[in-house]
C-alpha cells in the first residue's frame, strides 16, 4: 500500500483539483485584492503599484565593519536595512562583560553604546531608510539608541522608519535569548508598543514571529496557529493597558517563514491574512480597516539550507523568495547559500539580493495582483490551512492564552512532535533533500566568512574609552531614575532613551531591570 500524499503539513493531496473541490461561497469569502478579508492582499494594485521592501539581514563583527556592509548592500539595490545583534547584546551584556568572551560581534554586530550605533549608521540618514532590528528581550533600548542616533542626525523620532521585532513571547518558544521572567517582559514589549502608538506612527513596535517557531521545528499550521496566540495576547496586554484598538493595531506587524513546498507556503500567507482580519474584526471590534490587514515581513528559510552542495541554496532561496512573492509579502529577506557554514560573504549576500531583483524586474510576477487567485489547488490549501490554524488557536485560547500555553509546556510537545516527523521522514528515506539523502557527492571546500578576533579586543578597548570619559553623575542620575520606573507600573522608554542619551550602556540598563524584574531561568523537571 502506498503512502498517502500530504503537504509539508499534513494536508492530504487529491492527483488533481476541480472546481467541486472548492466551495461555492469561497471566492464570495475572499474580496478582491485591498478588500477585507484581504485574501488576495492588502493593497489593491500590490507590487504593480509599489515592490516590496529588499532587506539583507546584516551584522557581524564591530558596528564599523557592519557599516561597510550596509552601505555595500544600498549600493546594490537594498532598499530596507535589517541589523543582526551578536548575542551580548542580545542578552543585555555589555562586550566587556565576561560572559561575553567569545561572543562579540559573532553572530552579529556587537552595540553597547550610543557610540556603537553612531558608528552603526555613521553616513546613512535615517530619515531616508527603513531599518528593522531584530533584537527582543532589549529591544527598548536598542529602538531608544536608535531614537538617540535620528535626534544627532536631526530627524524627529516621529520620521523614523522600521520594526523591532520586540516579539518576546516567541523567545521562550523557541530562541532563548530572553532575559527577564515572562510577566515583565510582556510589560516592556508592550511599553514600546504603547510608546510608539504615542510619539512615533511611522514604526512597527512589534514583529510578531512565526519565523523562529517554524524554523524550530513546527509545520505551516502550528506556525500560523502558535504565532497567532502570541499576537493576542499582546493585543490584550495592550488593551489592559488602556490603548484602544485602532489606536496601535495598524502598527503591528508579523514575520514569517518561507520553505519549499511552494503551493503550500503561497496559501500561508493567504490564510494568515484572513485569520487576522477576522480576528481584529470579529473578535478586537476594529473599527479602523488598516487595524484588520496583516503587514508582514517574509525570510526565506535558514533551516532548510544545507551544508552539503551550498550551491543548491541558491535554487532553494529563489523558490522560496517566489513564492513568499506570490503570497503578498510587503517585505523580504532572502538567505545566502553559505549559512549553513558561516557568516555570508559579499559574493553570497549579492547573489540573494540579486534573487529579488531577478523576480521583481524579470519573472513577470508583479504585474497584477494576486496572480494564481483562482487555482483550485491553492484555494483547497488556503481553506484548509484558514481551518486547521483557527483550530489549533483555538486550543491555545482554551488553555488560557498563549503564555499559559507556553508554561504548561503544550506549545514545545506540539512543535517538538512535528520535528521528530520530519527528521524521522528524512532519516527513511520519505522526504528527499538534495545534496543530504540523495544525489550526494564528496565534500568540497568553499571560502567562508571569519570574524576577525581583533575586532572582539578593539571593541572592548573603545567601550571602556568611552565609560571612562564620560560624565559618571548623569550616568548614575540617569540609572536611578530608571531604577525607581521600573519598580512602578509606568512606561519605561522614555527614561531608556534619557539614559542611553546620558551615555548609559546595554548592559548597565539591563542590570537596572535585572535588580527590578529579576532574571528568568527555566525549570527542568527530572
Amino acid at each position: 500500500m502506498t503512502e498517502p500524499v500530504t503537504t509539508d503539513s499534513g494536508i492530504p493531496v487529491k492527483k488533481f483539483y476541480e472546481k467541486k473541490d472548492v466551495p461555492s461561497n469561497w471566492s464570495k469569502s475572499m474580496g478582491r485584492p485591498g478588500q477585507f478579508p484581504y485574501t488576495r492582499g492588502i493593497y489593491d494594485g500590490m507590487y504593480r503599484d509599489r515592490l516590496w521592501t529588499m532587506r539583507q539581514y546584516t551584522g557581524f563583527g564591530s558596528a564599523r565593519e557592519t557599516n561597510r556592509r550596509f552601505k555595500y548592500l544600498i549600493s546594490h539595490g537594498e532598499t530596507g536595512l535589517s541589523t543582526a545583534f551578536d548575542l551580548p547584546t542580545q542578552l543585555g551584556l555589555d562586550s566587556d562583560h565576561p560572559r561575553a568572551a567569545g561572543e562579540v560581534g559573532r553572530v552579529g554586530v556587537a552595540i553597547s553604546s550610543v557610540h556603537d550605533m553612531r558608528c552603526l549608521f555613521e553616513g546613512i540618514d535615517l530619515g531616508k531608510v527603513s531599518t528593522s532590528m531584530t533584537i527582543n528581550a532589549t529591544a527598548p533600548i536598542l529602538l531608544s539608541l536608535y531614537i538617540a542616533v535620528g535626534m544627532e542626525q536631526g530627524i524627529p523620532q516621529n520620521k523614523l522608519r522600521g520594526t523591532t521585532q520586540n516579539d518576546i513571547l516567541k523567545e521562550y518558544i523557541a530562541r532563548n535569548t530572553y532575559i527577564y521572567p515572562p510577566e515583565s517582559s510582556l510589560r516592556l514589549s508592550v511599553d514600546l508598543i504603547e510608546y510608539c502608538a504615542h510619539k512615533m506612527p511611522r514604526w512597527h513596535p512589534i514583529s510578531i514571529s512565526g519565523y523562529h517557531i517554524r524554523e524550530s521545528g513546527s509545520n505551516a499550521i502550528q506556525e500560523l496557529g502558535f504565532c497567532f496566540a502570541n499576537a493576542i495576547e499582546y493585543v490584550k496586554a495592550a488593551l489592559d493597558r488602556g490603548l484602544k484598538i485602532d489606536q496601535f493595531a495598524p502598527q503591528l506587524s508579523f514575520f514569517f517563514a518561507c520553505r519549499n513546498d511552494f503551493l503550500e507556503e503561497i496559501a500561508k500567507f493567504r490564510a494568515a491574512r484572513r485569520i487576522w482580519a477576522n480576528i481584529m474584526r470579529d473578535h478586537f471590534k476594529a473599527r479602523d480597516p488598516e487595524s484588520c490587514m496583516l503587514r508582514f515581513h517574509t525570510q526565506t528559510s535558514g533551516e532548510t539550507l544545507t551544508a552539503q552542495q551550498p550551491d543548491n541554496n541558491i535554487v532553494r532561496v529563489a523558490i522560496q523568495a517566489l513564492a513568499g512573492v506570490l503570497g503578498g509579502t510587503q517585505s523580504l529577506h532572502t538567505n545566502s547559500r553559505d549559512e549553513a557554514l558561516s557568516l555570508p560573504t559579499e559574493e553570497s549576500v549579492r547573489i540573494a539580493l540579486r534573487t529579488q531583483q531577478i523576480i521583481a524586474h524579470e519573472s513577470g510576477v508583479t504585474r497584477t495582483a494576486d496572480p494564481l487567485a483562482g487555482s483550485h489547488y491553492l484555494e483547497y490549501l488556503t481553506r484548509n490551512l484558514e481551518a486547521k490554524a483557527t483550530d489549533l488557536l483555538e486550543k491555545v485560547e482554551d488553555l488560557g492564552g498563549a503564555r499559559k500555553a507556553i508554561e504548561s509546556g503544550f506549545v514545545h510537545r506540539e512543535i517538538q512532535e512535528s520535528a521528530y516527523k520530519f527528521q524521522k521522514s528524512v532519516d527513511e528515506g520519505r522526504t528527499t533533500i538534495v545534496g543530504v539523502n540523495r544525489f550526494t557527492e564528496g565534500s568540497n571546500e568553499r571560502k567562508i566568512q571569519r570574524i576577525d578576533p581583533n575586532l572582539e579586543r578593539a571593541q572592548i578597548r573603545q567601550l571602556k574609552k568611552m565609560k571612562a570619559s564620560r560624565n559618571t553623575i548623569q550616568v548614575q542620575n540617569a540609572l536611578r531614575r530608571l531604577s525607581g520606573s521600573a519598580r512602578h507600573q509606568q512606561n519605561l522608554v522614555g527614561d531608556i532613551l534619557s539614559a542611553v542619551r546620558a551615555n548609559c550602556t546595554v548592559g548597565e540598563i539591563s542590570d537596572v531591570l535585572r535588580e527590578a524584574f529579576g532574571e528568568y531561568r527555566v525549570r527542568i523537571g527530572v
